[in-house]
């Protein structure tokens, strides 16, 4: 007997695999009646998941267009507060960003799509995949020692994926080096207040990113680091600037934060090829926030459409998703945060760019709604622009506030 045959294989049962998985049978669903549809995950749910486990407004509206919902317990946040060391501004948020436990969420979302008739298969990843055009399909060996025969295979395995090295490998536009992240969750004697926090503070001392304080269900507080590339800092120095930081909260770390790494979206990056696409962690996340979930429900649909249009026309090219993703809202707004990021973060020049999120009460509106998803960023170029030249006016006064902040502690 040979191998067996789907139309489509999807690596990985995360909120892109899922995604993926429920907005295509939505479109096609008679690959879930005969069967020519499999989701694989190396993990068995509930599995730990390093994540900040914030539900945005594209999130919500990503899984009420899939027709998922959220039925695990989430703490709704509806202030942010931004941190350098003593200057503090509070964001007020016109719908909470809801924060959830990946694991319990992740698991729920498994739940959700068998009961819409998703095969998932748990304990089983995808080991080794080889495209063969001539008889146009790309042959799958799982880690279980099966071999599978697919029209397409969806690499939804996250920021490890061997499919995406395969497709990436020589690509110029490839990021060189990926974000790095640390999470921990630590339990509180009560109810931490219902605000996010992102410290900016450690970039003084040479972090490129933020450390985030969230609060989760059962008196839990979510923490981490996220570390932009454009630094070399080592996974000790990263362990040693969260638990400073967090000791200036009154929070101790109470042992090593898991770390991972995660690659920055870039829109002409390699994220396709024959019978192969990418979602998700594996098409690259948000380089200024390290948001990946709202961005894994978002690929998921694109993918979909384009899968299912293949399908149609029997055309498993994938030559035009790269360019649907960079179109689609999440695309934009995942460029846009790309080069702010290149710029907040670089080697220097922070203590230019950290005060226009500090001190411009117009630029922390704008960024406020776009995570509520109450607007498009990227489109609204000339709201941007004003922000910009009003910053270029009050920079030197505005970095004197920022020197002051830390010249005080």
């Amino acid at each position: 007997m040979g191998p067996r045959a789907f139309d489509v294989v999807i690596s990985g049962a995360g909120p892109a695999g899922v995604a993926t998985a429920v907005a295509l049978l939505r479109q096609r669903p008679e690959l879930a009646a005969r069967g020519r549809l499999l989701c694989l995950d190396r993990a068995r749910f509930p599995r730990e998941k390093p994540c900040g486990g914030g539900l945005t407004g594209h999130a919500h509206a990503a899984l009420t267009s899939l027709g998922l919902e959220v039925r695990v317990p989430a703490i709704p946040c509806r202030t942010g507060e931004i941190v350098y060391g003593q200057a503090r501004q509070t964001v007020a948020l016109e719908r909470p960003v809801d924060i959830i436990r990946r694991a319990e969420f992740d698991a729920d979302l498994v739940r959700q799509a068998r009961d819409l008739g998703v095969e998932v298969v748990e304990g089983e990843s995808v080991v080794q995949h080889r495209v063969d055009p001539a008889r146009g399909s790309v042959t799958v060996t799982t880690s279980a020692g099966r071999q599978l025969d697919a029209r397409v295979l969806v690499a939804a395995d996250g920021a490890g994926s061997r499919i995406r090295q395969s497709l990436v490998e020589g690509d110029p536009h490839a990021p060189p080096r990926p974000l790095r992240l640390f999470k921990h969750e630590v339990t509180l004697p009560s109810p931490a207040p219902a605000r996010m926090i992102y410290d900016f503070s450690p970039m003084r001392d040479g972090l490129r990113g933020y450390v985030w304080l969230f609060p989760v269900d059962g008196a839990r507080l979510n923490v981490g680091v996220m570390h932009y590339p454009s630094r070399r800092l080592g996974g000790a120095e990263l362990q040693r600037l969260l638990a400073d930081t967090l000791a200036r909260h009154g929070v101790r770390l109470p042992s090593t934060a898991r770390g991972w790494p995660a690659w920055p979206y870039h829109p002409r990056a390699r994220i396709a090829g024959p019978h192969v696409l990418c979602v998700g962690d594996a098409a690259g996340i948000d380089a200024l926030t390290g948001e990946g979930i709202a961005v894994g429900l978002e690929h998921g649909a694109i993918a979909a459409a384009e899968i299912a249009r293949a399908l149609d026309r029997n055309d498993y090219s994938f030559t035009g998703y790269r360019s649907a993703i960079a179109r689609a809202i999440v695309g934009r707004e995942l460029s846009l945060d790309g080069k702010i990021a290149s710029r907040l973060y670089a080697r220097r020049g922070f203590h230019f760019w950290l005060p226009l999120a500090l001190f411009d009460t117009r630029a922390r509106a704008l960024y406020a709604a776009r995570v509520c998803g109450s607007l498009v960023l990227a489109d609204r170029v000339g709201a941007l622009l004003g922000v910009f030249v009003r910053h270029l006016l009050a920079a030197p006064l505005r970095m004197v506030r920022l020197y002051r902040a830390t010249a005080r502690e």
